[in-house]
């Protein structure tokens, strides 16, 4: 038994060794260190996701307000045009501050002439607030489409400056090769997450934008239903 004690012991220290030392190395190896050992690419990529934060959030509150409208709107609308109160229609859609009711604003404007004429104008107007909503898009779309581009790009860099090195010097090891690959790597792996929280920003407003077109596009037509109505 105590024999068995003997050879046991330095088995159970070598273990407890190893144990340490990768807690060791875990312990050390946190993301600022990784993202400094980047190199100089590290720079625009910082750049770009806080573009990408900035206009997501930026576009995410300026549709969230264009979506913002009383339910009963349109009911409003409508009882106040079958009562012949224009004004009062036209007073409630230019205090509301919505693309739906500057829609409507068109569209009262427009009483009198052709059904054609007030559908036309009103759809200016709708392209017009979607052109709005859709501001400032394009820097999402931009950050997702280079930002994998940059992080490759960083990475090859790297890689001939590693490989140079190792030419140069004529002296390398697997452990240098493989820690100047593990730097060199970072670059692309953040181009790759930046890129994939753009494109999922990117998604995410143009699906938000897509609902307020669907309300917008149901509330013209239900306006333009509502100017036929006396005349059935």
């Amino acid at each position: 038994m105590n024999w068995f004690f003997l050879q046991i012991g330095p088995a159970a220290d070598t273990v407890n060794k190893a144990v340490g030392a990768v807690t060791e190395a875990s312990q050390s190896m946190n993301v600022m260190d990784m993202l400094t050992k980047g190199g100089p690419l590290m720079l625009p990529l910082a750049l770009l996701f806080v573009l990408a934060i900035f206009f997501f959030f930026e576009r995410l509150i300026s549709i969230r307000k264009a979506s913002n409208i009383d339910p009963n709107f349109m009911n409003i609308i409508r009882d106040n045009i079958l009562s012949g109160n224009v004004q009062a229609a036209r007073s409630l859609a230019k205090n509301t501050p919505n693309p739906v009711a500057r829609m409507i604003d068109k569209g009262l404007q427009r009483i009198g002439k052709p059904i054609d004429a007030i559908e036309k104008s009103m759809e200016n107007v709708g392209k017009l607030e979607v052109y709005k909503m859709e501001k400032n898009l394009s820097v999402l779309s931009l950050v997702y489409g280079i930002a994998p581009m940059f992080g490759f790009l960083g990475t090859i860099f790297g890689m001939l400056q590693l490989f140079y090195n190792i030419n140069a010097s004529g002296d390398f090891t697997p452990a240098q090769i493989a820690g100047g690959i593990y730097t060199k790597m970072i670059t692309s792996a953040s181009g790759l997450i930046i890129g994939l929280l753009a494109y999922v920003g990117y998604n995410f407003l143009n699906a938000q934008i897509d609902k307020n077109v669907n309300r917008m596009e149901s509330s013209s037509a239900e306006f333009i239903d509502i100017l036929q109505e006396p005349t059935r």
